[in-house]
C-alpha cells in the first residue's frame, strides 16, 4: 500500500500493570510503573516518573479529574487538567482534556477537543524537565506554571 511509508510507529501498550474498572472510582493522587489503563473515574494527580518509558492509557469511558505528568499517554477518554508527556501524547477521536497539554511529540486524531493550549516543550525529551516555573518539581501538583498562563 503506498500509503504505508506514512504510517508512523505508534507506542504500544506493552502490558497493563494496573486497571481501573469501569465500575471504579479511585479519590487520590496516583504514582505508577509500567502500563496503567483507565475505563473508571480516577479524581486526584496521575503521575509517573519522567525515564520510566511508562504508559497511561485512557478508554472513551475513562475520567482523570487531575494533572497528569507520564511519558507516554493514550487518550481517548476525559482529562481534566494539564497533561505533561515527557515523550509523546496520542489524543485519539473521542478525546477531550480541559487544560494544557506539554509535549514533546502529539498525535491528534480528527474529534479530539482541547480546551487549553497545546504547548510543546522539546526540552521534556532531554534532560526530563518540566516545563516553566516546574523545572526540579518531582510531579504535577507540584508545578505552579506562570510562564504560561491560561
Amino acid at each position: 500500500m503506498i500509503f504505508s511509508i506514512f504510517k508512523r510507529n505508534k507506542p504500544k501498550l506493552r502490558r497493563i500493570d494496573t486497571l481501573i474498572g469501569a465500575g471504579t472510582r479511585i479519590i487520590g493522587d496516583v504514582q505508577f510503573n509500567g502500563g496503567f489503563h483507565i475505563d473508571g473515574h480516577v479524581k486526584g494527580n496521575v503521575d509517573a516518573p519522567a525515564d520510566s518509558g511508562a504508559t497511561l492509557s485512557v478508554s472513551d469511558s475513562g475520567v482523570v479529574e487531575g494533572s497528569v505528568a507520564v511519558p507516554q499517554v493514550i487518550l481517548n477518554g476525559i482529562v481534566k487538567g494539564d497533561i505533561l508527556a515527557h515523550e509523546r501524547v496520542e489524543l485519539g477521536g473521542t478525546a477531550r482534556v480541559t487544560g494544557n497539554v506539554y509535549y514533546v511529540l502529539i498525535e491528534m486524531e480528527m474529534g479530539a477537543e482541547v480546551n487549553g493550549k497545546l504547548i510543546h516543550e522539546p526540552t521534556l525529551a532531554g534532560p526530563k524537565e518540566p516545563p516553566g516555573d516546574c523545572a526540579g518539581q518531582v510531579s504535577a501538583r507540584d508545578c505552579t506554571d506562570t510562564d504560561h498562563p491560561v
